[in-house]
């Protein structure tokens, strides 16, 4: 155990976590060179493809110093905001966490959301300035951010860079020396805060635990024993912080080992479901899947095959333990909870049946993910999708669409709302269609997030104008280092899936970032916009918008309908309908056909026949016919802006 390290990668998005996870694999050996590959811990295409991490990574290495080897085990987090639910997972099963800030950028508005994860749960802090090889880098400006950011001193602030290896080597020492090795309830003092301690232990390298290591329950600690004693004698408990599915193996848990041990053939269950089954293979992770002989101890990351292939039976945060074992279960972390939710139906419904086995199939490793089934009038059957964000949605439909080869319709995304009808009932709803007609609703409910923009200075002014737009209210504004400043604003969740981000990126020259969380429900004014085509309402049009913002929707709503729409055998009435009422319309004017061109000369009547029998059948049609709206005039309508 004390010559352990659990530690994580936390930065912003594009920051330098996977290359410098890269070097790290090269510094200990735990790749061959010739092996080597950028982005090795991101193993699926579209992250290599986008450069980003979607999904966390764990590794484990090894690693000689002062003539002792230690045992690393490193989790590569994802730097998105939509996926700090990722993140969280990470950092409950670490004791300590690289804070990486890029040279060129400086610390950005996710940065201090996922420190401030770390710091509720105690983690140790190694902070960090990466790239500073690149031109244009501002090593001192950004490493007196940071030593602002933890209240420490800049020479505490280590200098790396992935691309080159520089400092590389420096880093991984300071964290065996800063980090500690995982720690029982009893070994964590009772007065240790969160907070930077004055007169705390000095660690190998002489320098000071800035966050003391977390707090685990009393319930996880060894009743007294010493680490050693209870490590092999206690029942084994695990915490699940992820899994995924083989189809040959079945589902293979991620877990962090608290006590005891577990080896293959143990027998064990999950302490939610009290499913039983036998470990089929124990291994870590280095980094490809290997299995240990010796299985897992207190204090390891690892994987257990469990050759169970019914899904739901493992859940994220659930213990695994000794089968009929009285322990209780490990503290684990909240279930995610869906920011926005979008339908997603097959082009074909003849694939409806490969879309409910390719969720099925995702959802057993994306457990943030959440679907059920609904249908529509026009198309047909299909899933409403939850999802962490708008880039979790785009992730998500792109893997449907690449490892299933899925042809998709995917609807605009919306939010949950709350509402209240005027017979005093009350109901959620996540869907447009489910929302009442608007005589029938007395008050509406809408989540608020509260928002960290971080923004050079000079575009202060340009970022004001888009905030009343957004109805955002400024909580405060804070001068963060020379020439930046934090900006904190209380807004609707609605607003900010508005384009929020695109925006903020154009009126900051790509500067500027944003990091959000949600926050209670509060009354909200909005209402439901309607299209209507030759008066018949088509619900995959409909979404919500602001009451005062009703008009300017509908208005744009039409025109976009009027100008992609093909012209029918009749005239067609495209109206857009909100607060009981018709905002907008416009007539899209009848296909023309000349039915005399056929003939000449003659008597004017036989004309004027023709074209009154084409005037009364034009009629009929308008009477009781139906607009037939081509699948690519939906898909134009429902993408989003």
């Amino acid at each position: 155990m004390q010559h352990i390290r659990n530690f994580s990668i936390i930065a912003h998005i594009d920051h330098g976590k996977s290359t410098l996870a890269d070097r790290f694999l090269e510094l200990t050996g735990t790749i061959e060179k010739r092996k080597m590959r950028d982005q090795v811990l991101d193993s699926m295409e579209l992250e290599r493809e986008r450069g980003i991490t979607i999904k966390m990574q764990p590794v484990r290495m090894r690693y000689k110093l002062g003539g002792d080897e230690y045992l690393l085990h490193l989790i590569d987090t994802p730097g998105h905001i939509d996926f700090s639910y990722e993140v969280s997972r990470a950092l409950t099963a670490v004791e300590g966490a690289v804070l990486l800030v890029d040279a060129t950028q400086g610390v950005q508005a996710q940065t201090l959301t996922t420190l401030r994860s770390a710091r509720d749960l105690g983690l140790v802090i190694v902070p960090a300035v990466s790239k500073i090889d690149s031109p244009l880098a501002d090593v001192e400006d950004v490493v007196l951010q940071v030593a602002t950011l933890l209240d420490i001193s800049p020479d505490e602030v280590l200098l790396c860079s992935g691309r080159t290896g520089a400092g590389v080597e420096e880093l991984l020492q300071a964290v065996i020396q800063r980090v500690p090795p995982p720690r029982n309830a009893e070994e964590v003092p009772e007065n240790a805060s969160q907070e930077k301690v004055l007169g705390s232990p000095v660690q190998a390298g002489g320098r000071p635990d800035y966050f003391p290591v977390k707090r685990f329950p009393a319930s996880i600690g060894s009743g007294g024993k010493s680490v050693a004693a209870s490590r092999h004698k206690s029942d084994p408990r695990a915490l699940i912080f992820d899994f995924q599915y083989s189809d040959h193996q079945g589902v293979i848990v991620y877990v962090r080992m608290f006590e005891g041990a577990a080896k293959k053939g143990d027998t064990l269950e999950f302490s939610a479901t009290g499913r039983k089954f036998n470990a089929l293979e124990v291994g870590s992770f280095a980094p490809t899947p290997t299995p240990l002989s010796e299985g897992l101890f207190a204090g390891s990351i690892g994987y257990i095959v469990t050759g169970i292939k019914e899904p739901g039976l493992a859940r994220v945060g659930d213990t695994v333990r000794a089968f009929a074992s009285k322990t209780p279960p490990l503290p684990g972390y909240a279930e995610p909870r869906p920011v926005v939710w979008a339908s997603i139906y097959p082009e074909s419904q003849d694939e409806f049946v490969t879309l409910r086995q390719a969720l099925s199939r995702l959802r057993l490793s994306d457990s943030s993910l959440s679907y059920e089934e609904e249908s529509s009038g026009m198309l047909g059957r299909g899933y409403r999708c939850g999802f962490l964000g708008m880039l979790h949605l785009e992730i998500v439909s792109e893997r449907l669409r690449r490892e299933f080869d899925i042809g998709l319709v995917i609807t605009t995304p919306t939010i949950t709302y709350e509402i209240e009808t005027k017979d005093g009932k009350r109901k959620t709803v996540y869907s447009p269609m489910q929302f009442p007609d608007f005589g029938d609703i007395a008050q509406v409910w809408e989540p608020y997030v509260t928002a960290q923009i971080v923004i050079p200075t000079e575009y202060l002014g340009s970022l004001m104008p888009m905030l009343y737009e957004h109805e955002a209210a400024v909580d405060s504004t804070e001068t963060f280092s020379e020439g930046r400043v934090i900006v904190r604003v209380v807004m609707p969740l609605r607003e900010l899936m508005r384009n929020f981000f695109d925006k903020l990126k154009s009126v900051s020259s790509g500067y500027g970032s944003v990091s959000y969380q949600l926050q209670e429900l509060r009354l909200a004014d909005v209402a439901r916009l309607d299209l209507l085509v030759a008066e018949d309402l088509v619900p995959a049009f409909s979404r919500i918008v602001a009451k005062h913002r009703a008009q300017e929707e509908a208005e744009a709503a039409v025109e976009k309908l009027y100008g992609i729409l093909p012209r029918q055998m009749f005239a067609t009435k495209i109206q857009g309908q909100a607060l009981g009422r018709i905002l907008s319309s416009r007539t899209l004017s009848a296909m023309s056909k000349d039915v005399t061109q056929h003939m000449y000369g003659g008597d004017i009547t036989r004309k004027m026949k023709l074209r009154e029998k084409q005037k009364k059948g034009k009629a009929r049609m308008k009477a009781s016919g139906r607009v037939n709206i081509p699948e690519d005039v939906f898909l134009k309508m429902v993408k989003s802006e």
